[in-house]
């Protein structure tokens, strides 16, 4: 399928923004240049609540924000990590996402301030959205909600952390995860796959870019063999979480997300998966570009877990 053109629009009016390349920035600079825009990622839509806390972390405090969709007790939640390379990105870039899926999806989120490379590389940013699970876990009764119904989520290098998170709770038994959400997640390190040259230049994300945010997250070359870094390393992806994983056709990610989604079911996970056509990485925090496509994918997202929470599938 041709491009959408809302984001043929898009894509051109970042081209007249002319943005040096990250490495030609300081990080300072860099992230006050890709703070969210609101015509881009859109206006919040109303929620019943959201709460502002900060919980202990291994490294520190972590800031978390808790968006209920309703008063109701005892609803699922999802502990939410938002993209940006493990480097730039913040709870306010994906503060419409969020709202949405919790108001259509009926479930509580969780969203974590994790911290970012390339002052604090894998696996500290790892380590506090583990932690972040770990809270919403030890407190199930303070969050009024249902420790049956526990999942995680991300978009991008979020669904990477979602995605390595998942494995982790499996490995240590700390909880039964009802589902893993993976939108566009960066699960590998391959720079050779087909989307990665393909979509790797003209689509937004570039796969150089994408080279760069990996070399910054992972700075000693063991951790490209951890899959708490890198998922698809996995040598083991059985008793996983059910998956919900969704892939963009313009993205230099496109790979990624659709040979994880088919590893885990050959591991015999539970896998729903869609690729957007003719979208770019990106599209789901991109309400203000393209609202009825992020309304399309943010209402797959929120059945598809609902399928999981049901039983359905």
């Amino acid at each position: 399928m041709a491009l959408k053109q809302e984001f043929a629009e898009y894509l051109a009016l970042r081209e007249k923004m002319v943005m040096p390349a990250p490495w030609e920035m300081s990080m300072v600079e860099y992230r006050f240049r890709t703070l969210p825009n609101p015509d881009f990622i859109g206006k919040p839509e109303p929620i019943f609540s959201v709460e502002h806390k900060v919980i202990s972390g291994p490294n520190g405090y972590l800031p978390i924000r808790i968006y209920r969709p309703s008063d109701e007790p005892n609803l699922p939640i999802m502990l939410y990590l938002h993209g940006g390379g493990w480097v730039i990105g913040n709870m306010d870039g994906f503060e419409p996402t969020v709202r949405s899926l919790s108001n259509k999806g009926k479930f509580v989120v969780v969203q974590v301030q994790y911290q970012k490379a390339p002052e604090h590389p894998f696996p500290t940013p790892f380590n506090d959205c583990y932690s972040a699970l770990e809270w919403v876990v030890r407190n199930a009764e303070l969050l009024k909600i249902d420790a049956t119904k526990i999942g995680v989520g991300g978009d991008s290098a979020g669904g990477n952390l979602a995605a390595a998170v998942a494995i982790k709770a499996r490995d240590t038994g700390l909880v039964k995860l009802a589902f893993q959400m993976l939108v566009y997640p960066c699960t590998g390190h391959d720079g050779s796959l087909p989307s990665a040259i393909n979509n790797g230049e003209g689509f937004g994300l570039t796969s150089q870019v994408m080279r760069w945010f990996e070399s910054q997250y992972a700075q000693d070359d063991a951790d490209l063999d951890n899959p708490y870094a890198f998922p698809a390393t996995s040598k083991n992806l059985s008793n996983l979480a059910p998956a919900l994983v969704v892939t963009a056709e313009y993205d230099p990610l496109a790979d990624d997300g659709r040979l994880y989604a088919e590893a885990l079911e050959k591991a015999g996970v539970k896998v729903i998966f869609k690729e957007f056509l003719g979208a770019i990485h990106g599209f789901n925090a991109l309400a203000g570009v393209a609202p009825e496509v992020a309304t399309e994918v943010q209402q797959f997202l929120a059945d598809g877990i609902n399928s999981y929470l049901k039983g359905s599938i």
